[in-house]
């Protein structure tokens, strides 16, 4: 029998190619927002997606149970616009691109479209990392099989009565990202994973934005709990930061082992149950599962399962090839291009970027420990002493992303206008 290391070597690690093209993959996901303070309206959102497709160059490729669109494909780029989790979020997922301003030039489009329509109607789409109107919307999710099992599998906490879970296992139906994925090559990707699991903290001050409205957390950055405190993080090496940098890729095959197995398809049925570790899963006997429909059934573990296999975790091996970068809040529209910049321009310049963590004192100063780094810096109060530390880091930083966007020689510096401003406000404060 294959392992599950194997397997999910087989998966992440085999694409990978030994000397990659550079690429950048942009997703961006925004709240439909009502403008008058009430629930978003479903039915807009669906005829939007119906309006994109009647009146422009976009083609449907899937459908929901009612037979609207929920994602599209526009016929040119490539690119793909879709509901994401509940029809109250709008996704863009661009094509792979070789410059950021490509990206920027066909969102611009794309907004200047949908903005219009939506605005006629007192909507828009926003820049939050969290739909403001949250607690009075249509929450349940789009209706379509992934969706309603995914929904339906996070659920499960709300009868386990454990304080680890938060109150808000729907929270897939609010919550908006940004995340990028750049190509890494079979000698990068580690360092890769290594490098940017260690700047998780500075990405919290210079890029938080999903203040989780209605609640009383102190969290200018709350995206991590809904994660990690979910039935996705049931095994905390399935989501959020990594605890230790990794020395081999054994030793990182091996942590990916830990991760969780919750889902198996069996003909045209998905189906979910409670979590299993990826290690244990092909040993284990037989499984409980449940589908969306309410049939409980037990399934025989499978090695054809761990293709639709995923963690959480915030740099992710992806099976294209790429690491994605999955931490960051969907920003403000002045500010839409500076994640995928900043991750971009330090991708670039490596190896400064390694020297930088090597030389940095704030690892020292808190023991090494990542996540409780990512935890303090994602708070709405931090103390004048905290930002102290992490200020030198997070200024090197950006220096470094800027100086490799610069030998890009591409002018996508100027993406990271927004972050400098963020940390100049930061010092000001100081002062």
């Amino acid at each position: 029998m294959t392992t599950a290391k194997e397997l999910l070597k087989q998966r992440y690690y085999e694409p990978i190619k030994e000397q990659p093209e550079l690429f950048v993959g942009i997703e961006l996901e925004y709240p439909v927002v009502n403008l008058s303070g009430n629930a978003t309206d479903v039915s807009l959102t669906k005829r939007l997606l119906a309006y994109l497709l009647d009146n422009f160059d976009f083609q449907a490729d899937k459908y929901d149970s009612d037979n609207n669109p929920i994602q599209l494909i526009d016929k040119d780029s490539g690119d793909m616009i879709l509901f994401e989790v509940s029809y109250n979020t709008i996704e863009f997922a661009f094509a792979k691109a070789e410059r950021i301003s490509e990206v920027e030039e066909r969102l611009d489009t794309y907004l200047g479209i949908i903005q219009p329509y939506l605005q006629n109607d007192n909507h828009e789409l926003q820049g939050w990392g969290v739909n403001p109107n949250w607690a009075k919307n249509d929450n349940r999710p789009v209706k379509s099989p992934r969706y309603e099992m995914l929904m339906d599998f996070l659920g499960l906490s709300k009868a386990k009565n454990n304080p680890f879970f938060h109150d808000y296992p729907e929270y897939g139906s609010f919550i908006c990202g940004s995340q990028v994925q750049l190509d890494v090559s079979k000698t990068s990707y580690l360092r890769v994973l290594n490098a940017f699991n260690q700047i998780e903290g500075p990405k919290a001050v210079l890029l938080a934005n999903s203040d989780f409205w209605g609640s009383d957390w102190d969290l200018a950055l709350s995206r991590d709990v809904f994660w990690e405190n979910s039935m996705h993080g049931v095994f905390k090496e399935n989501a959020g930061v990594f605890p230790k940098v990794f020395k081999s890729e054994d030793d990182y095959f091996s942590y990916l082992s830990e991760t969780a197995i919750f889902t198996a398809k069996r003909g045209d049925e998905t189906y979910y149950f409670e979590p299993i570790r990826a290690k244990d899963y092909l040993s284990t006997p037989s499984v409980k599962a449940r589908s969306i429909h309410g049939e409980v059934v037990t399934i025989e573990p499978s090695e054809e399962d761990f293709k639709t296999h995923r963690s959480y975790q915030f740099q992710d091996l992806t099976t294209r090839g790429t690491v994605e970068f999955r931490s960051v809040c969907t920003q403000p529209f002045s500010a839409t291009f500076a994640p995928a910049a900043f991750h971009l321009g330090l991708l670039v310049n490596l190896e400064t970027l390694e020297s930088i963590l090597k030389d940095t004192s704030l690892f020292e100063v808190f023991d090494y420990d990542y996540l409780r780094i990512r935890c303090l810096f994602s708070k709405k109060e931090i103390s004048k002493d905290d930002f102290k530390l992490i200020l030198p880091l997070t200024e090197a930083l950006l220096t470094c992303a800027e100086d490799g966007l610069k030998n890009r020689g591409f002018g996508e510096e100027v993406y990271l206008a927004p972050l400098q401003e963020r940390l100049a406000a930061l010092k000001n404060r100081l002062d």
